[in-house]
């Protein structure tokens, strides 16, 4: 069975500065650099999902909504229990959380099961770090965003296929 997530996409010049960053964090925490066709912000992770559910995953997506805005990852660090690096906002914009927020209350009006933990926004850099580091600054990497999407993630291959795009206006 597939595993469902919504996600951000760096756009092209963002998604190159951050996959040098991945590389370099990998060198220096140890782990693995996560792929550039992989680098993301997740906005909701549905996990196994039916085919029979895709339709009411992309129903919430579409009264999501929200208005375009500049997504700024500015914040350095590690989550120590998952060796995950990761960079983040240090004052992520109120449309982010809005964006957020509205989608994860219509895929839960849909019967969705979400994580009960705060949205932290963030793109993961490497996996399976050995080493840690205090959060720290980070060379500002910032893109507008003015889109999202419904990803699948085939556990078997490990690949991406991204399923659909909305726009955001407003």
């Amino acid at each position: 069975m597939p595993r469902l997530f919504f996600a951000i996409e760096p756009a092209e010049d963002a998604l190159r500065a951050l996959a040098e960053a991945a590389a370099a964090v990998a060198r220096e925490l140890g782990g693995r650099a996560v792929p550039p066709g992989k680098i993301h912000l997740t906005l909701a992770f549905l996990g196994e999902v039916p085919d029979s559910r895709i339709a009411a995953a992309e129903s919430a997506a579409e009264g999501a909504g929200g208005a375009p805005f500049t997504l700024r990852l500015d914040r350095l660090g590690v989550f120590r229990r998952a060796g995950v690096a990761w960079a983040g906002a240090s004052a992520p914009d109120p449309a982010l959380i809005r964006l957020q927020e509205t989608l994860a209350a219509q895929l839960v009006g849909r019967g969705f099961d979400l994580e009960r933990r705060p949205f932290a926004p963030h793109v993961t850099l490497a996996r399976r770090t050995d080493r840690t580091l205090r959060e720290t600054a980070f060379e500002p990497v910032a893109w507008r965003v003015t889109e999202f999407a419904l990803v699948r993630s085939d556990l078997s291959t490990g690949g991406y296929e991204r399923l659909r795009r909305w726009p955001l206006a407003g």
